[in-house]
């Protein structure tokens, strides 16, 4: 398994824990409706980065665009998750335009993936 493959797993996990702990905050703490707004993007697409790299190893995505897709995927979550996080707890933004950018990102790559799933493997 290579390298890059094992650091998506890896973030997946991450990804994941990180998507459990926020739908417990959002479950226990009052308007925090933005939690559970960052652990379903976190826990979606943790899932989208396993399968993405599932079917990499497989050979059933061209290589390169299937791997952008992935680390996309935990880029653009983790963005995404992160600017919500930080507003709920910290009262302010990650980054101007953070959310926004993830929310991009995260769009981008599943269109990515599609080309990835169409495009010659040669």
């Amino acid at each position: 398994m290579s390298r890059a493959f094992r650091i998506l797993i890896a973030l997946a996990g991450l990804m994941g824990a990180a998507g459990v702990v926020l739908a417990a905050a959002s479950a226990h703490g009052t308007d925090a409706s933005r939690l559970a707004a960052a652990s379903s993007m976190l826990l979606f697409h943790a899932t989208a980065v396993l399968a993405t790299t599932a079917l990499l190893a497989r050979g059933l995505l061209h290589g390169g665009i299937g791997r952008a897709a992935a680390f996309g995927f935990v880029t653009g979550a983790a963005l995404f998750a992160g600017d919500l996080t930080m507003r709920q707890y910290a009262g302010h933004a990650l980054f101007p335009y953070a959310a926004p950018t993830g929310g991009t990102l995260m769009i981008a790559s599943w269109l990515a993936l599609t080309v990835a799933a169409v495009w010659p493997r040669g």
